[in-house]
Order: C-alpha cells, then structure tokens, then sequence
C-alpha cells in the first residue's frame, strides 16, 4: 500500500477520533493539558510528544525548503501540530504525496521515486 494512502487513512482516523472526544469531554482541551503538566509522569510524555512535534516541525520545513516551498506554507501545519500534534505531520504527508502525483501526472518522462 502507498504510503500516502496510509497517512491519509491515519489523518481520518485519527482526526474523527479526535472530534468525537473533544465533542463528548467533560474539560477543556486547555484545562486537559494544565491537568497533564500538573504530574511529573504524566508531565513526561507531554513533553516527550512534544519534542517529536518539534522534530517533525523541522523535517516539513526542510522537506519544504527542498521542495523550494516558502516558510508561510508551512504555517497551518505548524498551527496544527502545536495543537493537536499528529494531525499536522499527516496532513503534510497527504497533501505533499498528492501534490507529487499530480507533478508525475504532469511530467511523466521524469525517474520516479521509489518511496
């Protein structure tokens, strides 16, 4: 299966999850993180989660400034892993792997990837 198959499938997934949740907590998703940070051990995986956010924020921008992408572009993505962490790498794995369909689509002499 393609892989941007499966990150769309995980982006679904994971963003219905999401809002039936957020729809059916009993908190704020801010009161939710202050509880969370409240714990040391708890308090460790939020800033574990968080420290792979950050390093996904740096792969997109590189993998944008490759592309020849500006740091705007990369805005909402950023906006969206700082809020809800996995949903802004996978958009970004969706909408960049249809956007190289689409330049395969356009210039079909060109090698294609392998990934």
């Amino acid at each position: 299966m393609n892989s941007r198959f499966i990150a769309l499938a995980g982006l679904l997934g994971f963003s219905l999850y999401t809002l039936v949740t957020m729809l059916t907590a009993e908190q704020s998703l801010l009161a939710f993180g202050r509880e969370l940070m409240s714990r040391p051990d708890t308090a460790q995986v939020v800033i574990d989660l968080y420290l792979m956010a950050l390093l996904a924020c740096v792969w997109m921008y590189r993998d944008a400034r490759r592309r020849g992408r500006s740091v705007v572009s990369l805005l909402p993505y950023f906006v969206l892993t700082a809020v809800f962490v996995s949903v802004g790498p996978l958009l970004y794995l969706v909408v960049n792997g249809l956007s190289v369909v689409s330049e395969q689509a356009r210039s079909p002499q060109k090698a294609r990837s392998p990934c």
